[in-house]
């Protein structure tokens, strides 16, 4: 039986592999580390015989929120009986969570078969890690004829490799000062990067941006001859699955956005997907016998100043025990800053991410805001929360929220640590 209509055939240059061979060919990738551009992203694709042709993306960029509105806007989709697909990064637990179609992560084996596929062309080219994934991510939506495809950004937008597609609706949810010494040190130079996901004549939606950012992202709207809409409000007449006000607005962002894209949704369906939306990481609650544990990747200042004032929300004036860990390039003050509002004291934990900030090194900043001291693992520090009482808070990265969901067994099997 002949290839796909439009798809090419290729001799296998390396065996078939099986699924953990094939990650770790692909983590391997890692270290050619981040490299911003979308000219081998390109070449990858058409190597591959990959186009766009009819599909519909909804393509998602911000510092924080993406992921949030990625999985509202495909839970809504869903809801309406459309087939989907998400692709989000990074992933908690296991590889699988970036790429899902209908609600549930890729298949190993495919993954295995694509990734063997995408390793005997790619010799020579040198793609990233990332490029990798978003194009294995491509070929397995290609392959599952679905209605819509809800695609978040990995850094930034203008350069990012998903932006290699013309969606639908453009969103950007929230401007910040993160990932500084690659997308740039002010709030402009960020939200230029994030509007190069606007596309000619494509509808942008933006949530709350700060002044600055809100001007360049108009500007390049008006280059591009996108209309733009704004989003300033919370949603008030859905019950949102995602606790918090900042999940209010962010489910304001992606109703406008569907809207914006054309898909018209009836009322009673948005909030069928709104009341059902799951996003792991994100103030989710957890428990072991009597301790409870709140767990949050608020990786950034803007996030934490957001878990503290969700944690307000759902607590009032108790304090938590902060169980912290920080990647080394994430902005560990500003984190401890916001933080120290509900923070009774700061324990630090080792974590598995090879971008770990050491222990040492985050007790030393963390102190300064509040008591703090360093646990062995995060397993002593989960022993060590009192039954009873207030949940303990485990956040300042993905990465610790990743290792968390597997020590409280709220997902099987072993971290499958990346680095990206």
């Amino acid at each position: 039986m002949g290839a796909p209509a439009g798809r090419v055939d290729f001799d296998y240059r390396f065996r078939p592999v099986n699924y953990p061979e094939a990650l770790r060919w692909l983590y391997g990738m890692q270290d050619r580390g981040i490299k911003l551009g979308l000219d081998r992203m390109r070449a990858l694709l058409a190597a591959l015989g990959w186009s766009e042709g009819g599909q519909r993306f909804l393509h998602v960029a911000g510092t924080n929120g993406k992921g949030s509105v990625c999985a509202m806007l495909e839970s809504i989709c869903r809801a309406a009986g459309l087939r989907t697909g998400l692709f989000t990064s990074p992933h908690l637990v296991t590889f699988r969570e970036r790429i899902r179609i209908n609600g549930e992560m890729a298949g190993m084996a495919e993954i295995a078969e694509q990734l063997t596929r995408i390793r005997a062309i790619c010799e020579g080219m040198e793609p990233t890690f990332f490029e990798i994934t978003t194009a294995l991510a491509f070929e397995i939506f290609r392959r599952a004829d679905l209605d819509v495809i809800v695609l978040e950004t990995g850094l930034g937008g203008r350069l990012d490799s998903t932006n290699v597609i013309h969606p639908r609706v453009a969103v950007i949810t929230s401007v910040g000062l993160d990932h500084t010494h690659i997308l740039g040190g002010t709030l402009g130079e960020i939200a230029r990067e994030k509007a190069g996901i606007i596309k000619p004549g494509a509808p942008v939606v933006t949530g709350p941006l700060p002044e600055e950012a809100a001007a360049v992202v108009a500007e390049v709207a008006a280059e591009r001859g996108a209309a733009l809409m704004r989003v300033t409000e919370p949603v008030r007449d859905y019950a949102v699955g995602l606790r918090g006000a900042h999940q209010r607005m962010n489910a304001s962002v992606a109703l406008r956005a569907l809207e914006a894209a054309g898909l018209e949704i009836a009322a009673g369906t948005v909030a069928e997907g709104l009341g059902r939306v799951s996003w792991p990481g994100r103030f989710q609650y957890a428990r072991r016998g009597s301790r409870g544990f709140i767990l949050d990747g608020a990786h950034n200042p803007e996030a934490a100043r957001g878990l503290a004032e969700t944690w307000r929300e759902m607590y009032g004036g108790s304090r938590a025990q902060v169980i912290l860990g920080v990647v080394r390039d994430k902005d560990a003050r500003g984190i401890c800053r916001e933080l120290a509002a509900v923070a009774a004291e700061f324990v630090i934990v080792p974590m598995l991410s090879p971008r770990a900030a050491a222990p040492e090194d985050l007790l030393q900043i963390a102190g300064a805001w509040g008591r703090s001291r360093v646990c062995g693992s995060l397993e002593e520090a989960i022993e060590s929360v009192p039954e009873g009482g207030t949940p303990a808070l485990i956040t300042g990265s993905l990465f610790l929220v990743g290792e968390a969901l597997v020590a409280l067994g709220l997902a099987e099997g072993e971290q499958e640590v990346s680095a990206q």
